[in-house]
């Protein structure tokens, strides 16, 4: 299965992103392929339609859209800022409402304190399950960020702990995948 991994966060200095980067690593340890977008990285204007009604697209645009489209299921690894998330994630989801529809996704969230993104998870339902995404139940949270993944993506403490979680992560969203991949058959 090939799966897109959304780094959400934009911000200088962002902690967020170490975790992208170690699910990144461990995706490529299993029979998935794994397609990491860096919203950083993409840069996007604040869009003023969704891609369905723009006239003239941007190439950055309609790639983004064709990554997500290609995806079987989707990791948000997210930080929580004042309870909810960056304004990047909000628009992309914005900007591909339909291509959503009915597709796996999982959160990974992630907080400077210990509460680990608890209340971004429940901002971020609303919207996706409002386009009928497909939310995984099961979410990977990580709290005190910085203190459990360095800048490159490893470990900094407890790796026996956080392989344990990720493998059930991914469980999770393999079995959504699939499940989704026997349904359209």
């Amino acid at each position: 299965m090939h799966i897109a991994l959304i780094s959400a966060s934009v911000r200088q200095g962002r902690k967020s992103h170490n975790v992208a980067l170690y699910l990144e690593k461990a995706l490529k340890g299993t029979d998935n392929t794994v397609d990491l977008i860096d919203l950083k990285v993409c840069d996007f204007p604040i869009f003023d339609e969704r891609l369905k009604f723009m006239k003239e697209p941007a190439a950055n645009v309609v790639a983004f859209a064709e990554r997500i489209r290609k995806a079987d299921g989707v990791i948000i690894v997210t930080p929580e800022y004042n309870g909810s998330f960056p304004t990047s994630l909000k628009n992309v989801i914005d900007l591909l409402t339909e291509d959503w529809k009915g597709k796996p996704i999982s959160f990974c969230t992630a907080s400077g304190g210990a509460f680990a993104g608890s209340q971004v998870m429940q901002e971020l339902l609303f919207p996706l399950w409002k386009i009928k995404a497909w939310v995984v139940p099961s979410s990977m949270q990580v709290p005190k960020v910085q203190e459990q993944f360095g800048d490159d993506g490893s470990v900094l403490m407890d790796a026996e702990g956080w392989e344990r979680r990720t493998k059930v992560f991914l469980n999770d969203l393999g079995w959504a995948m699939e499940a989704r991949r026997r349904m359209e058959a």
